[in-house]
């Protein structure tokens, strides 16, 4: 049987005509064991859709390593490195996963209690929830009817020393059986969208560029984000907002010199828009609640300066106006009908291009649902490419 691509099925809520090219279902191959004509095949697919699904499949933690490492043969550790989340203890990352002992660089995450699980005797699991990071929280009378927030979009990397990881795959276990939420943006707009329960949500970064008028598409693919240092520990006591897009400014993130030991060469400075290695696409690939400055370059020469931008160059330290920044870019592309909600199935392996993408947890459980997922990504051998010279005159 050859290898199918077929278009994944979209809600309702989806405006098609800007999922024309995005994620597939990927038929009549196995993930766990791929030739290596059949693997170029689907990485060249996972580049030009950004999420392939495959059903029904039955993977052990060494195939998903391997798999994910295929993508990126130089690439040997966890994308936040191997052991280090759970030794973390201040990170937000560190209550979420737990190591597969065997084979560190694959994570099991999830909800409630697992026994007996790739040699661990007994994992709790507590799926993230927006009422620990969120300034506001849905009420608990909303939350018994189904009301729930996106948790954080995000993009999986460390942002401090390592890499971006290319790609990750999601592995769908135990795939708890419920109702459909409704995830609400409380930001004012009225903006609500239907769910499944559990459901990762996804967004192109691709289309999180398209849509950009003219002055931002400028001001995105002149700038670099410099992140905070060690940030998912920096970001812990501060508030996310109600859609999940980055961090209120309070004044509440860890003071620099009370953080964990770290070089101001480790920081992470990366492009705001990062170019697809196989459809030369641009992707507005931020990740907001680590950002802590922009960098934005002097308009190219020649460029018109009508309406530009920080037209001469300019670097924003700023925290509240660096976020305002970034949230008026990246808001607009996480509309209702923007966002694909993945329903997920048991035995469901989601891969995504970590590069190109957006994704946040979405949703509530009980303590008696149990969700068991194992999650892969690999802190890359270099970090992605920004936009070309050309690229840049195009644009600004």
């Amino acid at each position: 049987m050859a290898v199918e691509f077929v278009p994944l099925p979209l809600p309702a809520s989806a405006d098609a005509s800007k999922f024309i090219d995005f994620g597939r279902e990927v038929r009549g191959v196995d993930p766990g064991s791929l030739s290596p004509e059949l693997f170029e095949q689907i990485k060249d697919a996972l580049y030009k859709h950004d999420a392939l699904l495959f059903r029904d499949v039955k993977l052990t933690p060494e195939q998903q390593y391997a798999l994910t490492k295929a993508f990126d043969p130089q690439s040997e550790n966890y994308g936040h490195g191997n052991n280090k989340t759970e030794g973390t203890k201040k990170s937000i990352l560190h209550p979420d996963l737990k190591t597969i002992p065997r084979v560190p660089q694959v994570q099991l995450i999830g909800n409630g209690t697992v026994y007996n699980h790739e040699g661990l005797a007994e994992a709790m699991l507590k799926h993230p929830s927006h009422s620990t990071f969120h300034k506001t929280r849905v009420t608990s009378e909303d939350e018994a009817k189904g009301i729930t927030r996106f948790y954080r979009w995000h993009i999986d990397a460390a942002l401090y020393d390592l890499s971006p990881p290319r790609v990750t795959t999601l592995y769908g276990i135990n795939v708890p059986k419920g109702n459909h939420q409704t995830c609400r943006y409380d930001d004012g707009t009225g903006d609500e969208l239907d769910v499944p329960l559990g459901t990762t949500a996804f967004v192109s970064g691709k289309t999180m560029f398209d849509i950009l008028p003219q002055d931002l598409k400028s001001l995105a693919v002149r700038s670099r984000v410099r992140y905070a240092p060690h940030p998912y520990v920096w970001m812990a006591p501060a508030h996310a907002m109600s859609t999940g897009l980055g961090i209120e400014s309070e004044g509440l993130e860890l003071p620099l010199n009370e953080l964990p030991p770290w070089e101001e060469e480790r920081r992470k400075v990366l492009p705001v828009v990062w170019k697809n290695p196989v459809t030369g696409n641009l992707h507005f690939q931020v990740h907001p609640c680590g950002a802590a400055e922009l960098i934005v370059d002097p308009l190219p020469a020649g460029a018109s300066r009508d309406g530009a931008l920080y037209p001469d160059g300019a670097h924003i330290t700023d925290l509240k106006e660096v976020r305002d920044l970034l949230y008026k870019m990246q808001r607009p592309a996480i509309a209702p009908k923007l966002v694909y909600p993945h329903d997920w199935r048991e035995n469901d392996l989601v891969l995504f291009h970590n590069r190109g993408v957006l994704h946040s947890v979405v949703g509530a459980f009980t303590k008696e649902q149990v969700r068991a997922f194992h999650q892969c990504n690999l802190a890359a051998s270099d970090d992605p490419a920004g936009p070309t010279k050309e690229d840049v005159e195009a644009y600004a």
